[in-house]
């Protein structure tokens, strides 16, 4: 377990070395461009290599698209996921909320309301908003993600599991559900499981860099630097790879919080 620390401290700090690690060192030549959605997190690997730059740009593309349809629900879900990547997550809310409010019913948009609104802090209203639209008779497994994704933001470990084990008993082994289990090992300091449920996540075709880069980060936390240098090398540009594989071990060693992790995980 991660020792001597509070949840909120844990979470904020693996969740930043996660989130850096995602666009540590990326190319400024990387197209600006978001397409298609999971639950208003996890969109096309392309998004995983936007530098700062890019993220601009995109989110004054994205901004002009949504001028010009607000209730297109497509814009709203990439101009939000691009918000939220630049850290502009009330933002993010408002787009999806009117987005939401015009397209009722749509479960994709609505875990991405949730999602939002949690990231604001927000977390009653994006439980309510994920669980008010889940119909019981044909259940959504995203929507079951996004709800996990919340109560572990919420602290609620116990929850936030069940419901990811509700997601994957609808979508076995899809790996964005098994991202976000793994994480929620990993914010409560379990990091075996993080790892092998990474690994796991990671062989479904459809994984993305991202998940990539999560499992990186556990095998760094694990000691594990030659296999986690392997791990982040893959799929990236060779400066991609060595900006990140330098930002893990800068932050696996700078404080004796990492080492701890590591050595106790």
């Amino acid at each position: 377990m991660l020792p001597h620390f509070s949840r909120a401290h844990r979470s904020a700090g693996l969740l930043m070395v996660v989130a850096a690690l995602t666009v540590a060192g990326c190319s400024s030549t990387s197209r600006p461009t978001l397409i298609g959605t999971h639950g208003g997190v996890a969109v096309t690997g392309a998004v995983d290599k936007l530098s700062p730059r890019d993220v601009a740009a995109s989110a004054a593309a994205w901004g002009a698209r949504y001028d010009a349809n607000p209730k297109d629900r497509d814009v709203a879900l990439n101009y939000a996921a691009v918000l939220r990547l630049n850290n502009q997550a009330d933002q993010a809310v408002a787009v999806l909320e009117r987005a939401f409010v015009a397209n009722q019913g749509d479960k994709e948009l609505s875990a991405a309301y949730g999602k939002a609104l949690a990231s604001a802090g927000r977390f009653d209203q994006a439980l309510r908003v994920v669980r008010q639209t889940q119909d019981p008779a044909r259940p959504d497994w995203k929507l079951y993600s996004a709800e996990g994704a919340i109560l572990d933001q919420m602290g609620e470990t116990a929850d936030a599991r069940d419901a990811y084990q509700k997601a994957l008993q609808i979508a076995p082994n899809e790996p964005s559900i098994l991202n976000n289990l793994a994480l929620s090992h990993l914010l409560s300091g379990e990091i075996a499981p993080a790892e092998k449920l990474l690994r796991q996540a990671l062989a479904a075709p459809n994984a993305t860099s991202r998940i990539r880069q999560n499992l990186a980060l556990v095998l760094g936390l694990e000691g594990k630097f030659q296999e986690a240098d392997a791990v982040a090398r893959q799929e990236l540009d060779p400066d991609q790879a060595n900006a990140n594989v330098a930002y893990l071990r800068s932050m696996l060693t700078q404080t004796n919080t990492w080492k701890q992790a590591r050595q106790q995980g």
